[in-house]
């Protein structure tokens, strides 16, 4: 039987996301929160919350590192397959998507109907992810939403070498200690970023347009950079956190 609508839930390292679709594809209920310790007690929250579509039978979808912990599920996909699904039903196009997670960082490739062509992951080292980001923010005492644009008042970055977050922080406290710019070194640290980034891209080849997906998509200093890296424009999901859990429901229909 036809369900009325389906349910995603993204489980990531960082934001719990959710969202509720029709069957015209219109999103009737939203949700996006710090993923929590007790991730359990998070599910059974949401599921109070979205009681009436549940009893309604909608299909359950989930995704993120999370999944499993979704007992409700009807199905379980990838993020990146759910990434994919959600960014070529807003644009439509081949691309190369990037979602730079908290975890880990994907580069998806999709094709001009779609399908996926090919990918790669980041999840060994945390230079390549949000939380290289996070880190570095609280050495400087800066709310995470704050650094991009702090990074973005200044043209001038200072070269951060290491690709290791460890190491990258031995480079800040000697720089910080030389009287260098805060700013300077801010930026240097969200291009160290970027460029991990493009050798990624560029491992499975750039396909234009770029699109960005997740949380750190709503950096400006990283849409900025990772352009200007690739000599292209960034376009960004219009609900970049929402973009799994978008294309888990939209998979569910």
């Amino acid at each position: 039987m036809e369900k009325n609508g389906s349910i995603g839930i993204d489980i990531g390292s960082t934001t719990f996301k959710a969202v509720v679709l029709n069957r015209k594809k219109e999103i009737l209920f939203s949700k996006v929160v710090p993923t929590g310790i007790k991730i359990a007690d998070q599910i059974d929250n949401l599921f109070q919350e979205i009681s009436f579509y549940t009893k309604e039978g909608y299909n359950i979808i989930s995704t993120g590192y999370g999944k499993e912990m979704v007992r409700e599920a009807t199905n379980r996909y990838t993020e990146i397959t759910c990434h994919l699904k959600g960014i070529y039903e807003e644009f439509r196009t081949a691309s190369t998507i990037v979602d730079i997670g908290g975890q880990d960082s994907k580069v998806i490739k999709c094709g001009p109907d779609g399908e996926l062509i090919d990918f790669v992951m980041n999840d060994k080292c945390s230079a390549g992810t949000g939380r290289f980001l996070e880190n570095m923010a609280g050495r400087f005492g800066i709310h995470i939403s704050e650094i991009g644009g702090i990074a973005n008042r200044i043209s001038k970055a200072q070269n951060i070498s290491s690709t290791c977050t460890v190491f990258a922080e031995s480079e800040i406290i000697s720089l910080l200690s030389q009287g260098v710019n805060t700013d300077e070194i801010l930026r240097g640290l969200h291009l160290a970023l970027v460029r991990r980034i493009k050798s990624m891209i560029k491992s499975i080849g750039f396909n234009p347009p770029l699109i960005m997906s997740g949380g750190v998509s709503l950096n400006p200093a990283i849409r900025e950079l990772l352009g200007k890296e690739l000599g292209t424009e960034t376009l960004v999901s219009k609900n970049p956190q929402l973009t799994a859990a978008y294309g888990a429901a939209l998979l569910g229909l």
